[in-house]
């Protein structure tokens, strides 16, 4: 008898002589297999692997229309992709079948006629190796859904500290201290409007709001007074977009180099007029094209020390004088889109957040 771990396995038995089905079927219920299938016809395999899900395929080679070998070429993508054996039945004995069979994809082949206590021997053998398949593949499974979950408790644990860091970096210019997740939120909107894949617009929604983390560096006494700056303050002001880049640089994270290119480019303009580099229009990364509109939208639209909030038609005003100028026209024209799409009526969007 078998052991017991075996009995559950399902076995197929593929034979066009009825006398040899009935003999196999007898054969293995008598030894202890609960789940034996078998088919006269090799046109059903295929469709037998795939409801039946067999642990193991007693296939005859030689068959009228649709030989063993054939059989072997259909069941290539199931036996190529797990290990699902096959013991090859039959009465040619010569190498060249003995060749084909084993590359044609057969385990173990049997020669009829054939002895039972051998049948039973290479069975057990065939499903002994598919058993470790099948617990490797299930172990590995379980190693994968572990690490799925714990990925997902790190993105949850890094995502957080990205928000705290973008929260203690805003509060020290934005009385709410959401401007960074506003201008994240907006430009994601325009991101989606511009057509970006799905993955892109979410990273550049998180990356977004690290755009003004170079403010670090900035000091208080500049980036906190009334009023306007001196030449001196501004210049020193605009350093925050290069202290932003070196803060992000470096990471093999690809939201944090989405990051550090919108921090240390989201001041350039589409004219060349820009800082810290000058760059001119399409030179400049599509993201922080981006977020060079988000910003100046939702900072015209918010109360900041050395000013106070501009009305809604005077910043819409403000970025079609723009486009071309400071902003990329695409971009507005996604911007306008996202107007639309939002309000139904030609007014600004500004991301509301919780």
């Amino acid at each position: 008898m078998i052991r017991d771990e075996m009995k559950d396995a399902r076995i197929l038995v593929v034979d066009d002589e009825k006398a040899y089905i009935q003999l196999l079927e007898r054969f293995l219920e008598s030894v202890g297999y609960r789940h034996v299938r078998t088919t006269t016809d090799p046109s059903e395999v295929v469709s037998l692997v795939e409801t039946f899900d067999p642990d193991l395929i007693l296939l005859d080679l030689r068959m009228p229309d649709l030989d063993g070998i054939a059989v072997m070429h259909q069941l290539e993508p199931y036996t190529s992709r797990f290990y699902l054996p096959i013991l090859v039945l039959t009465g040619d004995i010569t190498d060249e079948a003995k060749r084909k069979s084993l590359s044609g994809g057969a385990k173990d082949f049997l020669n009829k006629p054939f002895d039972l206590t051998e049948v039973r021997l290479r069975i057990e053998n065939l499903l002994e190796t598919r058993l470790l398949h099948v617990r490797l593949r299930q172990q590995n499974e379980l190693l994968e859904e572990r690490v799925r979950e714990r990925t997902a408790e790190l993105e949850e644990v890094r995502l957080e500290i990205l928000e705290r860091l973008c929260l203690a970096s805003d509060y020290r210019d934005d009385a709410t201290g959401r401007h960074t997740k506003r201008v994240g939120e907006l430009a994601a909107q325009i991101g989606h409007e511009l057509g970006l894949p799905m993955d892109e617009v979410e990273h550049i929604r998180l990356a977004a709001s690290l755009h003004d983390i170079g403010k670090i560096g900035i000091p208080d006494m500049i980036l906190l007074k009334q009023g306007e700056l001196t030449v001196e303050e501004t210049e020193l002001m605009k350093t925050h977009t290069t202290i932003g880049g070196k803060v992000l640089s470096g990471s093999r994270s690809r939201m944090l180099q989405i990051a550090e290119v919108i921090a240390l480019n989201h001041h350039e303009r589409w004219d060349g007029l820009g800082y810290p580099r000058g760059l001119e229009g399409e030179a400049i990364p599509l993201s922080a094209r981006i977020v060079a509109l988000a910003d100046v939208v939702d900072a015209l639209a918010s109360d900041r020390p050395y000013r106070g909030r501009w009305p809604d038609p005077q910043i819409l005003a403000e970025v079609e004088e723009q486009s071309g100028r400071h902003f990329d026209p695409r971009v507005v024209a996604a911007y306008m889109r996202a107007i639309a799409r939002t309000n139904g009526a030609r007014r600004p969007v500004v991301a509301t957040v919780e």
